[in-house]
């Protein structure tokens, strides 16, 4: 059984999260110079929005990191020694005062983490897939006045102090429950991914233009990399709830927060009634994981695999993925309180 609480606060703080319980954060903030996250920005400092006014936009950038800074100091405070914080993040492109300019987001991140002492693991690149025919910006074919069409976004890894030790009995055994396939390794830790952006499919046309969700396919690869099976997982930008959703088909424990009581119906319906959809992708690395073996056997032969895995009885390549086991969702329901409320997850063993 893992729990999964959601926090709607005024500010965004995560100051009901105790120190030291989280095992990983995976989380999108705000953009800072992307147009459609001013208003939210404003709400926090008005100073940004007198310095966008006057032309300032070295100045209301940093203002804006500034506010993101706030959160991270409170993601480290929250994030256990040898935690990982992973941070999806696009740089910003902007015209103003008819300076056409980029905005360095993901630089500006590394840095304030830096500075509260976190080490900088290797990141990702997230290659949005897009076939857009109206993506490049500038003069078209007249040099020099046509610019790089960005179409990439940032996945920032970074780690509290030193690695994460796991040294009683039980502990090694869940991780080693909670390892991944060969094959997943070598796909989800190459420094490019390509995956196709999120369809927003909300009724409220003001929360879907303030959404920035990415895919669930995202967070599902970065939760397994990261954290073990009971690990808790904090989004302090729950936004749609991709990220507690992903926490759910992996069998960790998740908290998210919330600025944006708008977002409430939206969470509810990413949860309720998704067993299906979860199980689905647990199926699915399975079935990958067999189509796998069946092609590695064809170009290799049998000699190939020297150990089958306890739970599902079928061949492994190495002796890490023995005792893989993907707990399946039996049911996902919700529980309500005061300020808040909370998710139960039940899982097949």
């Amino acid at each position: 059984m893992t729990t999964h609480k959601v926090i709607f606060s005024k500010a965004q703080s995560i100051k009901k999260v105790k120190n030291s319980t989280v095992d990983l954060i995976v989380t999108s903030p705000p953009y800072p110079m992307i147009e459609m996250w001013d208003e939210i920005f404003f709400k926090q400092n008005n100073k940004i929005k007198s310095a966008l006014n006057s032309n300032n936009p070295e100045k209301s950038f940093e203002l804006m990191h500034q506010e993101l800074d706030k959160v991270w100091r409170e993601c480290s405070r929250t994030l256990k020694e040898g935690g990982i914080a992973c941070i999806n993040i696009g740089d910003a492109t902007r015209t103003i005062d008819k300076n056409f300019r980029l905005f360095a987001n993901h630089s500006r991140i590394i840095q304030g983490f830096i500075k509260l002492g976190f080490q900088n693991l290797p990141n990702i690149i997230w290659r949005k897939q897009t076939n857009a025919p109206n993506k490049f910006m500038g003069s078209g074919m007249l040099p020099p006045g046509a610019y790089v069409t960005l179409e990439h976004e940032f996945i920032l890894i970074f780690r509290k102090n030193r690695k994460r030790e796991f040294k009683k009995i039980e502990e090694k055994d869940n991780r080693h429950n909670s390892s991944y396939f060969w094959e997943e390794r070598n796909e989800w830790f190459s420094d490019l991914w390509n995956l196709k952006g999120t369809t927003q499919k909300m009724k409220s046309k003001e929360t879907r233009e303030r959404s920035a969700a990415y895919p669930f396919e995202l967070s599902y690869r970065l939760v397994n990399m990261f954290s073990v099976q009971g690990d808790t997982v904090l989004d302090p930008f729950l936004g749609t709830g991709t990220t507690t959703l992903s926490a759910m088909a992996s069998n960790r424990n998740s908290i998210g927060i919330e600025i944006d009581k708008k977002f409430k119906k939206t969470i509810i319906e990413t949860m309720l009634g998704k067993e299906d959809f979860l199980n689905n992708r647990i199926n699915e690395r399975l079935k990958k994981h067999l189509l796998f073996v069946d092609d590695r056997i064809k170009s290799k032969g049998k000699d190939t695999f020297k150990y089958v895995n306890k739970s599902y009885d079928f061949p492994v390549l190495t002796r890490q993925e023995l005792k893989i086991k993907i707990p399946f969702v039996k049911s996902i329901s919700k529980i309500d309180e005061k300020s808040e409320f909370s998710f139960q997850v039940d899982y097949i063993n």
